[in-house]
């Protein structure tokens, strides 16, 4: 498993290895005892979930759920393609607003760890794409919250107006959004990495 440092500090770029033949290719996308022997210490994931969006463009974010049923993400893309991103809403944080995003697909096989504390969402670059990932915490509607996608300054390449739910076009804007986290220093792991 090769990781990768990003930008946004706690935020990870996992790249699994991919056995492959002729008939295809094998990759474990989670293994907690290879990562562990890496330095790599992740919560335990306690949920999986899977969604399909159908057309090119369609964006789902900017979403997080609060304490004490905050959640962190591993994230890839089972088929097709995606425009990934991670926002630190920690306030006090150093780089509270700062936004990352990683091209997800099924070719290039990378993942992305969204440690809890930061805001998540996606946009389509191919119709019919999936996407899977794994929460720390299960899913809790009384914590379930959104930013809006367009006020954090994120260049998601659209090419036209993005496809939204109705939640999602109504969420507040991250200048007026008060944010349930507060910076408490460095992840445990990025010391060990």
């Amino acid at each position: 498993m090769q990781i990768e440092q990003t930008a946004l500090p706690g935020v990870l770029i996992l790249v699994p290895r991919r056995h492959g033949d002729a008939r295809g290719f094998f990759s474990e996308s989670w293994n907690r005892k290879t990562l562990a022997g890496a330095g790599l210490d992740l919560p335990e994931f306690v949920q999986d979930n899977h969604s399909l969006s159908a057309a090119t463009g369609t964006l789902r974010g900017l979403h997080f759920q609060a304490p004490p049923h905050a959640q962190g993400k591993l994230v890839r893309c089972g088929r097709g393609s995606l425009f990934d991103v991670a926002v630190d809403m920690r306030k006090g944080s150093p780089t509270y607003g700062q936004w990352l995003g990683e091209e997800l697909s099924f070719e290039n096989g990378r993942q992305l760890w969204i440690p809890a504390g930061f805001l998540h969402g996606f946009v389509t670059r191919e119709p019919d794409t999936e996407i899977c990932y794994k929460c720390t915490d299960h899913y809790a509607p009384e914590c379930d919250g959104a930013v809006a996608w367009d006020s954090v300054g994120i260049d998601w390449a659209l090419t036209g107006a993005p496809l939204l739910s109705a939640k999602d076009a109504a969420a507040t804007r991250f200048a007026d959004f008060d944010s349930p986290f507060t910076y408490e220093g460095p992840f445990e792991y990025e010391a060990r990495l």
